[in-house]
């Protein structure tokens, strides 16, 4: 059998997860799967999240850089950042052309992870 990844999750730690699981719907369009025990399962298109109650850890905002936790690689970037802006989002980046061949943005959520989505420059 060839060794396959099916699909990756990221896993967040949250203060609060009811306001952070309200964002990622409401804010973010992700779609809540399940809720489990302290734990929200998240999802927007393929990207996953496992979203875990853990009341008094360090906000990731606190961690500086190290809060970046995805670079979601899409389609329809520039209606994703549209819908984004009209819903109120925090951006970290606004959209723009990169150097490295990526349309970009960075958004950040109220504990502080942050994301960046981007699509491939076609010329």
């Amino acid at each position: 059998v060839m060794f396959k990844v099916s699909k990756t999750q990221h896993v967040l730690a949250v203060n609060d997860l009811d306001a952070s699981e309200k964002y990622f719907i409401e804010k973010l369009g992700f779609t809540l799967k399940s809720r489990i025990g302290g734990w929200s399962f998240l999802n927007l298109d393929d990207f996953y999240l496992m979203v875990g109650h853990c009341e008094g850890e360090m906000l990731a905002k606190d961690t500086n850089n190290h809060s970046y936790f995805a670079y979601v690689n899409c389609e329809g970037i520039d209606e994703l950042f549209n819908e984004y802006k009209g819903r109120g989002v925090e951006f970290t980046q606004k959209i723009a052309d990169k150097p490295w061949g990526l349309r970009e943005f960075g958004v950040v959520t109220p504990e502080g992870h942050r994301i960046m989505f981007g699509q491939e420059i076609t010329s």
